[in-house]
């Protein structure tokens, strides 16, 4: 069978290695069966919370402990393991997920739903780093990642549907995990066509490689941001009711935003080589801010759609330029690897350090908070942008902060 490690040098297309359509394909699914849960949240815990399995204090440790795991598993095992046996680390990542999830289909307390959860996270960042480690071996690392946002979040959709209209009116929350483990477990035969060795890439001195000014502010950048949405999504239900839009009309925005992900993804990978990383940051950045004050500003009905279905567009849209940040950063690639894990803590923090803002009833300090997040990641994008031209000026660099080892037509 073929193996990505046959090769030491890539092909037109890799860096290292030279995985097939099928093994590349087969790694971004097991590393979208990691982030099912991103789009399953709102259902899954909801159903949770409707079924007094626990409070609204309870549900909102749960999230937070299930998505600050994902980043912890998916930066450990992407930074301290080796990218060797594939296949059997991704089958035993995915049966331990399983496990999880049964385990939260039939937890009796709130403290073994959090525990539930949090070895279900560790497991589901293991399943991404499978997908990432892969992604930063391209040469057009951007537009795979691009692929595989796409490629989750249409999961997510389906599956959402598949729940929210049979599964949990039928069987409940716990049938609704019940049916991630079995997602879990048939994509173990996916795991054997999972690539076995990824080809090494350059890491000498990785850890100050990652700990550069420059890798900071790229990950700290992409940090920003999903704080940004994720502080407005946790309270978009209370918000609008807030303005007097009731939870059905907000349970559609949800549904809807999602679809509009899943646009945004596909339109970012069809543009992604046409536009300039830096241009689209900015750009989408300024956009994020617009959108959450807005938010804050009490808008009827039709605004308010208007407002949150922008922001599940620009959400994936702006992915693939992140990615494209981090490897500018870095032209190790190891930065790379860590921008799950900045996605998924700023998800998680978000809703956190917003909580601290709101005043009794009061939600219009989260979608200001919100805003301040989304502008502090464009201040980050400038300080990058000043530190690698100092640094090319220093340098005499002339190839415009990439290595001249990864330069090649297909990523000038």
């Amino acid at each position: 069978m073929t193996s990505a490690g046959n090769a030491d040098a890539g092909n037109g297309d890799w860096l290292v290695g030279n995985p097939t359509g099928a093994q590349l394909a087969s790694a971004l699914w097991i590393g979208s069966v990691g982030l099912l849960i991103l789009g399953l949240q709102p259902v899954l815990l909801g159903a949770l919370y409707t079924e007094g399995h626990v409070s609204g204090d309870e549900l909102a440790l749960v999230a937070t402990a299930e998505m600050i795991a994902i980043g912890i598993g998916s930066a450990v095992i992407a930074m301290m393991l080796s990218a060797h046996n594939m296949r059997s680390k991704s089958a035993c990542l995915l049966l331990l997920l399983a496990l999880a999830n049964c385990a939260t289909a039939y937890a009796l307390t709130s403290t073994s739903l959090i525990a539930a959860r949090a070895v279900a996270g560790l497991a589901e960042g293991g399943l991404v780093a499978v997908a990432t480690e892969l992604i930063a071996r391209s040469r057009r690392a951007e537009r795979i990642g691009g692929f595989f946002v796409t490629l989750q979040t249409l999961a997510q959709c389906a599956l959402a549907l598949l729940l929210a209209l049979y599964v949990i009116p039928a069987a409940g929350s716990a049938g609704g995990f019940i049916v991630l483990a079995v997602v879990c477990i048939a994509s173990v035969a996916v795991a054997f066509i999972v690539p076995d060795s990824y080809a090494d890439l350059p890491k000498e001195e990785q850890f100050s490689n990652v700990l550069s000014v420059p890798s900071l502010a790229a990950l700290l950048c992409v940090f920003c941001y999903f704080m940004f949405f994720g502080s407005v999504w946790a309270f978009l239900e209370p918000l609008g009711a807030q303005y007097g839009i009731d939870g059905r009309s907000v349970g559609l925005i949800v549904s809807a935003s999602l679809a509009l992900q899943v646009l945004g993804a596909m339109t970012a990978t069809v543009f992604e080589a046409r536009i300039d990383y830096r241009f689209a940051i900015v750009a989408i950045g300024v956009v994020a801010v617009a959108s959450s004050v807005v938010l804050a500003g009490s808008p009827g009905l039709t605004v308010f759609w208007v407002a949150a279905l922008i922001m599940g567009f620009i959400l994936l849209f702006i992915v693939p330029y992140q990615i494209r940040l981090a490897i500018t950063a870095d032209e190790t690639r190891t930065a790379v690897l860590l921008v799950p894990a900045a996605q998924l803590f700023g998800l998680a923090i978000g809703p956190v350090a917003a909580s601290l803002l709101i005043d009794g009833k009061d939600f219009r300090p989260v979608p200001e908070f919100a805003a301040a997040s989304a502008a502090a990641s464009v201040v980050l994008l400038g300080l990058f942008v000043l530190i690698a031209r100092r640094r090319r000026a220093i340098a005499g660099d002339t190839t415009g902060g990439a290595s001249p080892r990864y330069l090649t037509k297909s990523n000038k």
